[in-house]
């Protein structure tokens, strides 16, 4: 039989980590966040030192960089050549980093096939940016959510130390990020024509769960 998919895309902050998460624990379905898998990937080649930027050097790297996805529990673990990275990926730096690399399809074709094959196994609820737009294009759902910059600055900040993360930092960084995935070239940030969008700014995670949940027959 054929597996499901949801597909929940937004920029950061908009609150589709945690609304994924919930959606998939109520469903009993697989959760996702792609966005992970990009992280990893910018970690991996932040520790080279090496000039990702060129082909060559990047298909070399990519060659050496294995992700596993381990569930522990209700906890998703990122591993990268058996070794448990998932502390070390939500670093505003590597963040931004994954930004740039994300728009390489180098780098995206070597994730595809990954997520691709998780779909193929369980039903799934995937998190992203492009989800529903170029990774499963047919998903049976899918979603966009969206949020003001100012609230979206203020949920990142709350879950970073506050004592070393300034509020007005976290809101320009996360402008930034906005243009570049919004801009780029290959898979650019924007709901898919048949998504649902919904605006997250003032809603609780509930009342959005609530909502993504009325509209599905399953």
């Amino acid at each position: 039989m054929k597996k499901k998919i949801i597909t929940i895309d937004g920029p950061a902050g908009s609150g589709k980590t945690t609304v994924s998460k919930k959606v998939a624990e109520k469903l009993g379905w697989v959760y996702v966040d792609t966005g992970a898998l990009y992280r990893s990937v910018a970690y991996e080649i932040s520790l080279t030192g090496k000039d990702w930027r060129d082909n060559e050097i990047l298909t070399d790297l990519l060659k050496d960089i294995h992700i596993q996805i381990i569930r522990k529990g209700d906890v998703l673990k990122y591993l990268c050549n058996n070794r448990d990275i998932s502390d070390k990926i939500r670093r505003p730096d590597i963040s931004m980093l994954a930004s740039d690399v994300s728009a390489r399809p180098l780098v995206r074709a070597h994730l595809l096939e990954i997520q691709r094959s998780i779909a193929e196994q369980d039903n799934a609820v995937f998190e992203g940016r492009d989800m529903g737009t170029v990774v499963f294009p047919g998903a049976d759902y899918k979603f966009f959510l969206f949020a003001d910059i100012h609230a979206r600055a203020a949920r990142r900040h709350s879950e970073l130390n506050s004592s070393t993360h300034r509020l007005e930092d976290v809101e320009k960084a996360m402008s930034l990020r906005d243009s570049q995935d919004s801009g780029r070239e290959a898979a650019p940030l924007k709901p898919a024509f048949d998504a649902i969008s919904i605006d997250s700014t003032d809603l609780s995670v509930d009342k959005v769960v609530a909502i993504i949940l009325s509209h599905l027959f399953i």
